[in-house]
Order: C-alpha cells, then sequence, then structure tokens
C-alpha cells in the first residue's frame, strides 16, 4: 500500500525541476524580452564599466552567476550575455567566463531532464525492438560526433541539444565535454564582437548578431562539423565493406 502511494509522489518529485524550467522559460519569454536586450546593455553600459572597474571580481562572479541562470531556465538574453561577456571582460577571459557559464546551465537542464524522464525513456529505447533500436545503438557507436555536431551547427538551437542528450541516455560526463568544447568556436566569435560594442555605442549602431554566418566565419565552423562527422562516415564505409 505504501509503495502504491509513494511512487506517483516519486514521480511528480522528479519531474519537478523540469517543469519549474518549462514554467520560469514561459514566464521570462514574456517578461524579461525588453530588460535582456541589447538597449538595455546600451543604456548601462557606463555603470557596468564603472562597476567592473571597482569590483573586477565581483562583476565576473555575478555574470557568470546571472549567466547560468539565463541558460538553466532557458530565458531569452542568452546572445547579449554574450556580447556582454566580451564588451566587460575583452575576448579573453570574457570567452571563458562565457563558455563555463554556458556549460553549467547546460548541464542543469541536462540534469533536470534526465532526472525527470530522461531515464524511463533511455530504458524505453533500450527494450524496445526494430528501428528505434538501431537508432539508439546507431547514436551510442558515434555519440561523440553526433554530440560535437548538435554543439557545432548554428541551425540547431541551444535548448534542443541540451534536452536530446538527456531524453536518450547520454552520460553527463560527454554531455558536459562535447558541451564545453563544442561551444567554444560560437562562444569566441560572439565574445569577439562583445569586445568591439564599445565602437558600435559610439556609432549608435548596433552589432551585426548574423556574423556567425558570414562566410569567413561560418567556413571554419563548417570544416569542424565536417571533421566531427567524419567518424560517422568511415564507421559508415566501413560496414559497408564488411
Amino acid at each position: 500500500m505504501t509503495d502504491m502511494t509513494d511512487a506517483p509522489k516519486s514521480g511528480f518529485a522528479r519531474r519537478l525541476p523540469l517543469i519549474a524550467i518549462v514554467i520560469v522559460a514561459i514566464v521570462g519569454a514574456f517578461t524579461l524580452r525588453d530588460y535582456l536586450s541589447f538597449e538595455t546593455l546600451a543604456a548601462n553600459r557606463e555603470s557596468l564599466i564603472a562597476f567592473r572597474d571597482a569590483n573586477y571580481l565581483l562583476t565576473a562572479l555575478a555574470f557568470i552567476g546571472l549567466y547560468v541562470v539565463i541558460v538553466s531556465f532557458s530565458l531569452p538574453g542568452a546572445t547579449i550575455a554574450t556580447l556582454t561577456g566580451g564588451f566587460l571582460f575583452g575576448v579573453f577571459p570574457g570567452a571563458l567566463f562565457n563558455v563555463m557559464a554556458a556549460t553549467i546551465g547546460a548541464t542543469a537542464i541536462f540534469l533536470a531532464a534526465r532526472w525527470g524522464a530522461g531515464e524511463r525513456l533511455a530504458a524505453k529505447f533500450d527494450s524496445s525492438e526494430g528501428r528505434i533500436k538501431q537508432l539508439r545503438e546507431g547514436l551510442r557507436e558515434n555519440e561523440l560526433s553526433v554530440l560535437f555536431l548538435l554543439r557545432l551547427v548554428p541551425a540547431v538551437p541551444f535548448f534542443v541539444a541540451n534536452l536530446l542528450p538527456a531524453l536518450v541516455g547520454v552520460s553527463l560526463s560527454r554531455f558536459a565535454f562535447t558541451t564545453f568544447f563544442g561551444i567554444i568556436p560560437g562562444a569566441v566569435v560572439y565574445t569577439w564582437v562583445g569586445a568591439g560594442l564599445g565602437e558600435v555605442f559610439a556609432r549608435g549602431e548596433t552589432p551585426n548578431l548574423g556574423i556567425i554566418f558570414e562566410p569567413h566565419i561560418l567556413g571554419p565552423i563548417l570544416g569542424l562539423c565536417a571533421l566531427a562527422a567524419l567518424p560517422i562516415v568511415l564507421k559508415a564505409f566501413g560496414k559497408k565493406d564488411i
């Protein structure tokens, strides 16, 4: 009798973090969009610089903490946060702060999703037969390559790249490893843009956030994508030869 009453409570408790993330993400999408924006950064740039100059370590810790919250709850403004990291701290250590914070936030979503639903779904996939089982086995054979591709391809939403690995049973260590190193190229690009915001503000312009899709930027990133996909291609050809 006790087991029957405890099971639903336990199941609901496991889903609470994921439910909280979804609720905060929805509320934040409607209430914070105007605050976490380029206009807000431009309006407060002098105050931010003055505070950073007087309290560098506190500013760095507060920035990382805020960035983690933004990513953890999928709030609007992650791109603006990355630009802010470059604006306040330069390409380095700004890029390092951005990558660290994004990885921590992504890991929080991953753990919430895996704890709430991922373990059960992964178990179902493992016990499935037919095409689902083949897809799961294919993912396991090329797990690192697929995870890197999810991070490197600019068209894949960051939120999706956080959830999918949790729902198919990817290990925490592999998720954290591929997230940290996989987001470095994009993070460096936007941090670099942020580091030049002083001149952008002086001209009264807005930054080119589509720069990552320009040929001289996108080309090297696509090269990294091809490198990440190479093991998948080689394994596919190897199986055909067999």
